[in-house]
């Protein structure tokens, strides 16, 4: 009995962390971040932010600021560089949405915004709704977002 009451109090611990983990991040994380990528490209320019961006400084499990060019071609992405140069303008999310498409056509009204789209969790490594804040900055979109739980 007494490994039984063990097990339920473990098993709860580790129910409530996960969750927690789950949703750490805000949409004001978010917000946060792409200021902070947006003020990097400002100060020390595209190439050299950029790198930082793909190198994970702007990064922190789920959350991470990507940055695309109004034609749908990535330019930085911490978590997966083969989408590096790669136009997403095509791709879809499982909901038949064109994600890169829409984002960008939001981001040529020159005002900052949120997008939601489904898209694969880096961490949990499942299809969630990811509700993405985007600055636009010359020709390009900034982004981050959180995964809904």
């Amino acid at each position: 009995m007494r490994i039984q009451k063990g097990a339920v109090v473990a098993f709860a611990f580790l129910a409530s962390t996960t969750v927690a983990f789950a949703a750490q991040f805000t949409k004001d994380d978010a917000v946060k971040m792409v200021k902070g990528a947006v003020a990097a490209v400002k100060a020390d320019g595209p190439e050299k932010a950029y790198a930082e961006i793909d190198s994970g400084k702007f990064r922190n499990g789920s959350l991470y600021v990507i940055v695309s060019n109004f034609d749908g071609v990535t330019l930085a992405h911490p978590t997966n560089h083969k989408l590096i140069g790669k136009n997403m303008s095509d791709v879809q999310d499982v909901d038949g949405r064109y994600f890169a498409r829409d984002m960008t056509a939001l981001a040529r009204k020159g005002a900052p915004f949120w997008y939601a789209f489904k898209f694969v969790n880096p961490v949990t490594k499942k299809i969630q709704i990811k509700d993405m804040y985007c600055e636009p900055l010359n020709d390009t979109r900034i982004c981050a977002g959180v995964y809904r739980s």
